[in-house]
């Protein structure tokens, strides 16, 4: 899957907002909690959101800290603002269009939208 977004781009976060499987989100890291993270909510686990990088080659995400504790979860990115705007977040009923298209041709289109393939943990 390609990525979305890169380190430096500006996002606009609609906190306080649910997650589901496949948005992107802003949490504090668990171990530095100083430090904000911008990662997809791959799935609810015990214990908070398991939460991966599109880059498969980062392992600074749940691979390496475990879930993400619900209250460390600040809100989900809606779009980048800087440096190419784009929409990172669909409405409900846009994303069940998109995730059928994930299982047809159309792929790209659902990745433009940000709903994510299912996520292989196992890099």
């Amino acid at each position: 899957m390609r990525r979305l977004l890169s380190d430096g781009d500006r996002v606009l976060v609609r906190y306080g907002a649910p997650l589901r499987p496949g948005a992107i989100a802003l949490f504090r890291h668990p171990l530095r909690q100083d430090l904000l993270v911008v990662k997809r909510a791959a799935e609810r686990r015990p214990g908070g959101w398991w939460m991966l990088s599109d880059n498969p080659l980062v392992r600074t995400d749940s691979r390496e800290y475990g879930p993400v504790p619900d209250e460390l979860v600040l809100g989900r990115v809606l779009l980048r603002l800087a440096p190419r705007p784009s929409w990172l977040a669909p409405g409900r009923r846009l994303e069940r269009l998109l995730e059928r298209l994930l299982r047809g041709r159309a792929r790209w289109v659902a990745e433009r939208f940000g709903v994510s393939v299912p996520f292989d943990d196992t890099l």
